[in-house]
C-alpha cells in the first residue's frame, strides 16, 4: 500500500470508485455522478487550496481516496476541516482506509487545523465506526437532513481533534 497526492491522471479510477457508492448506496446524500473532469477539477482546487487529495494504491492501481477542504466558508472556520474517504470493494479491511486518514490528518495538521469533521451517513454504520475506531468522536445526529432515492437520511457528525489544545470538548450526551 502507497499513499501518495493525487494527480488528474487519477481522476478517471476515483469517478470509478466514487460513482457506484453515488448510484448504488445511500452512503453519500449526492445522487448526481462525477465525471472525471469534475474530479480531475476537485483535485485542482483542493491542493491549490493547500488541502490534500490523496489517492491509496495497491500495487500500481488506485484502491481509494481521501480529501480534505475547508468545513465552512469564512475566517473563522479556518482551522477546521471535514473529508472524504472511498474504498474500492476490494481495498476495504486491508488498512488502506487507516493509512489513507492519517496521512489526510497529517497533512491537515501541518496546515495549521485543529479538528478534523467527519459528515457521515447514518446508513453507513460501518462509516461510523471505522472512524469511531480512528478516534473521532460523536458529536451531533441531525435527523432526516438528506433525501435520496425516497428516503429521509440522519447525518451523523464525528470530530477528531489534530492538535493537543485544551479547550476540545468531550463527546455529546
Amino acid at each position: 500500500m502507497t499513499v501518495r497526492p493525487a494527480v488528474a491522471a487519477d481522476a478517471p479510477a476515483i469517478a470509478a470508485i466514487w460513482n457506484p457508492v453515488i448510484r448504488d448506496s445511500l452512503v453519500t446524500f449526492n445522487p448526481v455522478e462525477k465525471t472525471p473532469d469534475e474530479v480531475a477539477a476537485l483535485i485542482e482546487t483542493r491542493q491549490a487550496a493547500g488541502h490534500g487529495f490523496l489517492v491509496g494504491l495497491q500495487g500500481a492501481d488506485v484502491a481509494g481516496f481521501a480529501a480534505y477542504g475547508q468545513f465552512r466558508a469564512g475566517a473563522g472556520y479556518a482551522h477546521t476541516m471535514e473529508h472524504t474517504i472511498l474504498l474500492a470493494p476490494g481495498a476495504r479491511g486491508r488498512g488502506l482506509g487507516r493509512a489513507l486518514m492519517q496521512a489526510v490528518e497529517a497533512h491537515a495538521a501541518a496546515g495549521g487545523a485543529h479538528s478534523m469533521i467527519a459528515d457521515v451517513s447514518a446508513a453507513n454504520p460501518g462509516g461510523i465506526a471505522f472512524h469511531a475506531r480512528l478516534g473521532y468522536l460523536r458529536i451531533a445526529r441531525l435527523p432526516q437532513v438528506g433525501r435520496k432515492a425516497g428516503h429521509w437520511l440522519d447525518l451523523v457528525l464525528m470530530q477528531k481533534r489534530l492538535d493537543a489544545a485544551p479547550d476540545f470538548p468531550g463527546p455529546a450526551g
